[in-house]
């Protein structure tokens, strides 16, 4: 009997029986083939649907959302502008600088794996190893910057070391040719480059120019794969001149330095003003404290003290303007003392009868008040005001103080007392400086300018040619042999000046054995090139007096400015220096 499906075999060549195989004879439902076909029109319109969808109608968002991810525009920085000083040397610049950052996922990989270069980073890097290691585990594990604003020549050494995961960027750092003589005045900026102190901050916008850009799409590892789009140029920033002139700040810093060194005193301040123009030379600071923030401080704007007897010619000089006095009034200090509304005010020593000039010569508080009683209160407030005091500076630089000094309608007779010599109100050293000026400038004020313009300054006389004249020779008279700062004279310059020493308050009173100790000159006295004033604050080394600390900077800086700046001798002989000068009253 032959097998059942026998009939199914096939010969080569012989066609296939469809209705001989049970498999193929079998009749599939018409449904089940209509759903297949349906099932893949659905997903091919589902698609096509989907791809219409992302691709026209919603082009934009999706474009967007990948360029989220990949597009990036980048900043092209501006080159910061330079500070310059009058005759164009630098002050600040920037050069080439190398910032260090790293993928913490990926160069920890790699340092597991050659744990040999983790030191030699470290090392390139100015790190310790461990402090290295911590900012490497912080939590954000896909950026973390190491150090910023490296020197640009580590750029090579870094790259050297071939480090999955650490990348070097190239930036500018700023830099001070002058470092910290003139730092106080430049400034400083913020590790993004954006000033922070000093000009740096005042010209932030200008000295910043405008950044350009350029549109770039980015791998997942922030390397830029493809430029898209027309780059915007950058604008550099410009340049600011200062007035300021480099040789005679490091030398005034110098001095400066030395003297509050060898005083043991808390902090100084020295300030040079030219005559002719009103420009700042120079305005150096020193603090003996060491604290960062203090560094920084431009004591002589930012502070403001009682300035002690160097009010006394700016008194006497509205007494002149009055036609209260002439410089051969005479007035009797004897005994020494004055007596205002219970408040009993002392000389340091017991004078006697004394010329107005002779009043500036040996200091007294006594004949200074007695003057001063003959002022009306307005008068002398208005006199006080015009010549800056109780008001800011008007200079380009941040944290300009304005001093103190209250409103005349609320003064009562012992206020103004204390106001002639020099307690009851407050100032800065550039105050004091800029008041002098109009003495030094034959009675005119001029507008004080530490940024050169083209422009002529703005001038305003407060008192006559002749009583500024008179002044200075009291002043002249006062840095004498007789005088309380005969260590202010120099060879080869007559000047002119006054000392201040005054006690400094301690919460609401004055502290026994702090002082700050000033005095504020001019230079040649007939026909007066610079004002320099000089201010030491809390000598501690056994002296204290204006006449001792202050005056031989004076000297110093007087002496080395006016010969930087050509101006001719005006005396031959040299200065007799008396060897015990007469003390101040304070």
């Amino acid at each position: 009997m032959k097998p059942k499906f026998a009939n199914t075999m096939q010969r080569p060549g012989q066609a296939v029986s469809f209705t001989s195989s049970p498999l193929l004879a079998s009749k599939t439902p018409l449904w089940r083939s209509k759903l297949v076909l349906i099932a893949f029109g659905a997903a091919f319109a589902g698609l096509g649907a989907r791809a219409a969808y992302v691709q026209v109608i919603h082009q934009s968002f999706y474009q967007r959302q990948g360029e989220i991810r990949f597009a990036r525009t980048l900043d092209i920085p501006a080159s910061r502008g330079r500070l310059l000083d009058r005759s164009g040397q630098i002050m600040a610049s920037n050069v080439p600088a190398t910032s260090v950052w790293a993928i913490p996922e990926d160069i920890n990989v790699s340092l597991q794996n050659d744990p040999e270069k983790l030191p030699e980073l470290a090392k390139l890097l100015g790190m310790r190893v461990p402090e290295l290691q911590q900012k490497l585990a912080q939590e954000d594990r896909s950026f973390v910057w190491l150090r910023r604003q490296l020197d640009g020549s580590l750029n090579t050494d870094l790259q050297a070391l071939k480090i999955d995961g650490l990348y070097t960027r190239m930036e500018a750092r700023r830099q001070y040719p002058e470092g910290e003589a003139a730092a106080q005045i430049t400034g400083t900026l913020n590790s993004d480059g954006k000033g922070i102190e000093g000009i740096e901050l005042t010209f932030n916008q200008e000295l910043s120019g405008q950044s350009g850009s350029r549109r770039v799409i980015k791998d997942r590892m922030g390397r830029v794969v493809e430029d898209t789009g027309d780059r915007v140029a950058p604008v550099d920033g410009r340049d600011v001149h200062l007035t300021i002139d480099n040789k005679i700040q490091f030398f005034a810093y110098q001095k400066l330095k030395e003297a509050v060194t060898d005083q043991r005193a808390k902090s100084g301040s020295v300030v040079i003003l030219d005559v002719q123009t009103n420009q700042v030379l120079a305005m150096a600071n020193y603090d003996a404290t060491n604290g960062k923030n203090s560094a920084m401080r431009n004591r002589a704007l930012a502070d403001s003290f009682e300035p002690g007897s160097v009010m006394k010619p700016l008194t006497i000089s509205l007494a002149l303007e009055r036609g209260i006095v002439t410089p051969q009034t005479t007035f009797q200090t004897a005994p020494g003392y004055i007596t205002v509304t219970g408040s009993k005010i002392t000389d340091s020593h017991v004078h006697g009868v004394l010329s107005v000039e002779q009043i500036i010569e040996k200091s007294s508080n006594v004949g200074t008040v007695k003057i001063a009683q003959q002022i009306p209160y307005k008068d002398m407030w208005e006199f006080y005001s015009t010549l800056g005091l109780g008001q800011k500076p008007a200079l380009p630089y941040p944290g300009v103080v304005g001093g103190k000094l209250r409103a005349y309608k609320s003064w009562r007779p012992v206020e103004q007392a204390t106001m002639s010599y020099g307690y009851g109100l407050s100032v800065s050293l550039f105050q004091l400086a800029q008041a002098y000026s109009v003495l030094a400038n034959d009675g005119e004020m001029v507008a004080p300018r530490i940024i050169q313009s083209d422009t002529p300054a703005a001038r305003q006389r407060i008192m006559s040619v002749a009583n500024a004249r008179a002044v200075r020779h009291m002043l002249n008279l006062a840095a004498g042999p007789e005088g309380t700062a005969p260590k202010a004279q120099l060879e080869g310059y007559t000047v002119g000046g006054k000392t201040g020493t005054s006690h400094k308050q301690e919460g609401r009173g004055y502290a026994a054995h702090k002082y700050r100790s000033t005095f504020v000159g001019m230079s040649p006295i007939d026909a007066p090139r610079i004002v320099v004033a000089v201010s030491i604050d809390e000598p501690s080394n056994g002296k204290y007096f204006g006449g001792d600390i202050a005056a031989p900077v004076f000297s110093q800086t007087v002496g080395q400015t006016l010969r930087l700046l050509g101006v001719q001798p005006d005396r031959a002989v040299k200065p007799q220096i008396a060897v015990t000068a007469v003390e101040e009253s304070t």
